[in-house]
């Protein structure tokens, strides 16, 4: 019996047969709506108005959910002792809410909805706000069309005010004294506005140089700058609607297909649980990060055994800066995780679309900002994708008169959400693969930011115009997308090493052991292994040059004596940073600047740029702790990754931009004794010729 169960014997038979949610279930609306009554009731914050601006799952400490996890036992005792530890596993919420002008976190003890509780309180003091609401951003944008000077501007450039959309932009933070008036920052962001008409891409129609500042706290615009007047975009060719861009399928069109599964899905799903193929893991929903998986193992089928890989894994930050520096650009620097929401902006995905219709529904619920639980269908979807891949191939023309070919079709489990901030779409996969990987896939599509321009033609472009002109007075800004996720690794149990084994060239200069310095070889490539002892030796730059980075787990060994680990394989979008180590947005996403960083793990340590990110300093995340250079050999360690693109923009990129996509993998390196899949069995829809050995005659 695992140590979590010592305290079993105060607990009754009752609450051990109840029903309560896995220990890393998000909250439910039912919880959701106990957090609020237990904060407004609460006597520790008693100013008002008070909104919430987070509301997540306050997870049990990790020791205690790997023995509910794992624990001991099998079959009916293990079941028996997961029902006792699920007892006495806290049910607790995260709340950070404004109130009084100041940043509240609150720990809600939700174990009993009926009754929740208030467990500790406490105000922030530091820099950074947490995420805007969406409530609020709303309220922002109906303020200007009541707003004389933005009136009068509208007028002066012959736009109609009831075409008008504006828009809430971070102000990010430039120095100390940036804030207008000094003093202790104020909680205010910007507005932009853009004009629709004719088209539902306001984004592509800005109206230039018009800049607002809006009080989030007192809900009113202070301060109004109209700069410099452009020509509005025309609306013509902006519209990417169905039966807005010329005729219905116009030009050559692929032939439609559909996917058949004639024995029905092939994954199965009890509540939060999905398993496929020998995976198992949770899946979660946080308004922040959006998707979280959680507890991902894999059955060994030659060991006969369940084993772990990633204990918890999120997108912790997207990070958007643009290359403008004039007066309406240079604080576009977007964080949107902690400043948006990844969860707040994931809308209903769209079945045969946005998923193949052999996909499966996960909801996600969220806290308005008055604590009322906001309904949230179909946020993440879960499907088998066959694409005609290979999982392993051979064909061997060895034997006379003999051809043997065998084929295994490649069949992998995707889990999915669409996240729309704004004028982006990031469409974020997990990929399970049979073999044992997971496969990271960030697609980004939708609209361009654009910036309103007297050009008209690239020729009259004499000085760096900061973008590409995508169409007539348009000009789509050059930028950055960095998508950083924060993956606790558990290769197969908790104490693990990084490893770069660096790829090293050398003269063949003979052997003197074996006397092999007579061949006419020149030069080879051997391997140069480096253990990470500390955090400063776990920042990598994948670029740098050839080396497989690995995370192992010293205390096992293949049969072989090899460590078991996984290695991570970028594939494209491996950009880093080039913006100046001084340059206030860099401050506050330093960890750009590298696409690997390798910590400790530690359970307040989730979010890069800090847990408030909105006017946030660089003071508080990952390259601020990193600084403490812990150990991190065989430890509890974490990858922190992140995914980059440069973005030049192109005019195919108008008026909305085709899919393009980057990731990396996480692939099984000495975790297995052999390939896992080489007994997999063929796909009966490619029939057996395609798929079993075959003799040519």
């Amino acid at each position: 019996m695992f140590p979590l169960l010592l305290a079993v014997l105060s607990v009754t038979a009752a609450a051990a047969t109840s029903s309560r949610p896995h220990p890393l279930d998000p909250l439910s609306p039912v919880e959701i709506t106990a957090v609020r009554a237990a904060v407004l009731a609460s006597p520790l914050v008693p100013a008002r108005p008070l909104t919430f601006h987070y509301v997540g799952l306050d997870e049990p400490d990790k020791p205690n959910v790997l023995a509910y996890a794992y624990g001991g036992g099998t079959g009916t005792t293990r079941r028996r002792a997961r029902r006792w530890a699920s007892n006495l596993l806290p049910r607790r919420a995260l709340v950070i809410a404004r109130a009084g002008g100041q940043s509240h976190e609150l720990r809600v003890d939700v174990a009993n909805a009926s009754s929740p509780s208030v467990l500790s309180h406490a105000v922030h003091r530091g820099a950074g706000f947490p995420i805007l609401t969406l409530e609020e951003q709303f309220a922002a944008v109906a303020l200007p069309p009541a707003y004389p000077p933005f009136a009068d501007s509208v007028r002066r450039r012959g736009v109609d005010m009831g075409d008008v959309l504006c828009a809430v932009f971070p102000v990010g933070w430039f120095g100390a004294d940036a804030g207008a008036g000094g003093g202790a920052p104020k909680r205010v962001a910007k507005m932009l506005c853009f004009v629709a008409g004719a088209t539902a891409n306001f984004y592509a129609r800005p109206i230039e140089g018009v800049t607002m500042v809006v009080d989030l706290d007192r809900m009113a615009i202070v301060g109004y700058r109209d700069r410099v007047a452009y020509p509005v975009p025309k609306a013509d060719g902006t519209d990417y609607r169905a039966g807005k861009t010329g005729p219905p399928l116009a030009g050559p069109q692929p032939a439609p297909g559909v996917v058949v599964q004639s024995e029905g899905r092939g994954f199965h799903i009890d509540g939060n649980i999905v398993r496929w193929a020998g995976w198992e893991f949770h899946v979660g929903f946080d308004m922040r990060a959006g998707t979280v998986i959680s507890l991902a193992s894999i059955h060994d089928a030659d060991a006969g055994t369940r084993r772990r890989v990633l204990y918890r894994g999120f997108v912790s930050e997207v990070f958007v800066p643009y290359m403008d520096p004039v007066e309406e650009w240079y604080y576009r620097t977007f964080l949107d995780a902690g400043e948006y929401g990844l969860g707040l902006w994931a809308f209903p995905l769209q079945p045969g679309a946005d998923c193949p219709a052999n996909a499966a529904y996960l909801d996600g619920y969220y806290a308005g900002q008055d604590g009322k639980p906001v309904g949230g269908e179909n946020r993440i979807c879960v499907f088998e994708r066959y694409a005609g891949d290979v999982a392993w191939r051979h064909t061997e023309a060895g034997f006379p008169e003999k051809l043997i070919t065998e084929v295994r079709p490649d069949v992998t489990l995707v889990v999915r959400m669409v996240v729309s901030p704004g004028n982006y779409d990031y469409i974020l996969d997990w990929e399970f693969k049979t073999s044992g990987s997971i496969k990271f896939v960030v697609s980004l599509t939708g609209l361009l930011e654009v910036k309103g321009t007297s050009y008209t033609h690239a020729d009259e472009v004499t000085a760096d115009a900061h973008g590409t002109l995508v169409s007539e007075n348009t000009l789509a800004i050059y930028h950055d997308h960095y998508v950083t996720y924060h993956l606790d690794l558990d290769i197969d149990g908790i104490n693990n090493s990084f490893v770069k084994n660096v790829i090293t060239a050398r003269r063949n200069t003979g052997n003197p052991v074996t006397g092999g310095a007579d061949t006419p070889r020149r030069s080879y490539w051997t391997v140069r292994r480096e253990v990470a002892e500390t955090e400063a030796d776990g920042q990598v730059d994948v670029d740098a040059g050839p080396a497989d980075l690995l995370f192992v787990n010293p205390g096992k060994k293949t049969r072989l004596g090899n460590e078991v680990g996984y290695r991570l394989i970028p594939s494209g979008a491996t950009a880093a940073s080039v913006l100046a180590d001084d340059d206030f947005p860099q401050r506050r996403a330093s960890y750009t600047k590298k696409q690997v960083w390798v910590t400790p793990y530690s359970k307040p340590e989730k979010w890069a740029p800090g847990l408030y990110a909105d006017q946030s300093t660089g003071d508080d995340g990952l390259e601020a702790w990193s600084r403490r250079n812990r150990g991190i050999r065989d430890e509890d360690i974490v990858l922190w990754y992140t995914l980059g693109l440069h973005h030049i923009p192109y005019q195919e990129d108008f008026p909305v931009m085709p899919t393009l996509s980057g990731g990396f993998e996480l692939r099984p390196s000495n975790f297995f004794e052999r390939n896992p899949i080489l007994r997999m069995r063929s796909a009966s829809t490619h029939g057996p010729s395609a798929n079993c050995s075959c003799d040519a005659r």
